[in-house]
């Protein structure tokens, strides 16, 4: 109950403006919830998915879901949290196409700490072409650029916004 899923109206809409991105795509789900964001990437032929929740209960849901859909490979659940998940793939020279990041709107600064990190030149962990999209409350602004991610594009949906950056050079 602590878990606020993205809806499935918004989900829609995402999926729906990053189509083109997701079949082969490398996708991280961050703060991922019950994984309805990176199980529906799956669903659509994203090559593989990093599901990153350090709740208990929520990572079970996530593991639960999947089993439920019968998706056995393909994916990998981190449940220590979005920060061991990120130092990790970059440990490990990982290149990721597609990040989503949905933190519980009251953890504000994880918005920045994640986007900053992400943005970063140092991190690497970003193809040449990769989206970052994070959901947030519609009426919470973020930054316009964090480090070399800039922010290209947002949607407004009710009281959730998605706001898309991808990365360009100072």
């Amino acid at each position: 109950m602590k878990t606020r899923p993205t809806s499935d109206r918004l989900r829609e809409t995402l999926f729906n403006v990053i189509a083109r991105r997701i079949e082969g795509a490398r996708f991280v789900d961050l703060y991922a919830g019950s994984g309805a964001v990176g199980i529906e990437a799956i669903s659509r032929s994203a090559k593989f998915v990093w599901f990153a929740e350090d709740a208990s209960a929520a990572a079970k849901a996530i593991r639960e879901n999947l089993a439920g859909l019968k998706v056995a490979e393909g994916f990998s659940i981190e449940a220590r949290g979005s920060k061991v998940l990120l130092d990790e793939l970059v440990k490990r020279g990982e290149k990721v196409d597609v990040v989503f990041l949905d933190p519980p709107y009251e953890a504000a600064a994880e918005y920045s700490r994640t986007l900053e990190f992400l943005g970063s030149r140092g991190s690497g962990l970003l193809a040449e072409d990769a989206l970052v999209i994070a959901e947030h409350r519609s009426k919470d602004a973020l930054g316009d650029r964090y480090g070399v991610l800039e922010r290209v594009r947002v949607l407004k949906q009710g009281d959730a916004g998605l706001s898309l950056f991808a990365q360009k050079p100072d």
